[in-house]
């Protein structure tokens, strides 16, 4: 159980991180409680209304964002092409990033 944070990545690490692990004395107690936790975000899989409204934090760098940006783009329900991919992206940008990343207009969003 000590070594189950570690091949955790992402938001899974993040929510293992943020549990009280004092209470887990066998394997069912972490599973239970990490289920729970996680559980809450296989069903609330984002849509890409979600994704325009999903903006920068100030704190943050914009690599940052953009990969957390693009883990949201991947859980969306009916995958989307790369094309639209970039033109969602680019629609969530705030006017000062917007005016930059026009030029990314049909491209990969790598």
């Amino acid at each position: 159980m000590a070594y189950f944070g570690e091949s955790l990545t992402g938001t899974a690490s993040e929510r293992y991180r943020d549990q009280d692990i004092s209470h887990w004395h066998i394997w069912d107690d972490l599973a239970r409680d990490f289920v729970r936790q996680i559980q809450y975000n296989i069903y609330i899989a984002p849509d890409r209304n979600s994704l325009t409204n999903f903006k920068k934090k100030t704190a943050k760098s914009f690599r940052e964002y953009a990969i957390k940006w693009r883990e949201q783009a991947a859980r969306v329900k009916l995958p989307m092409d790369e094309i639209e991919m970039v033109n969602v992206f680019l629609q969530a940008q705030e006017a000062n990033y917007f005016q930059s990343m026009m030029s990314a207009m049909g491209k990969p969003f790598a």
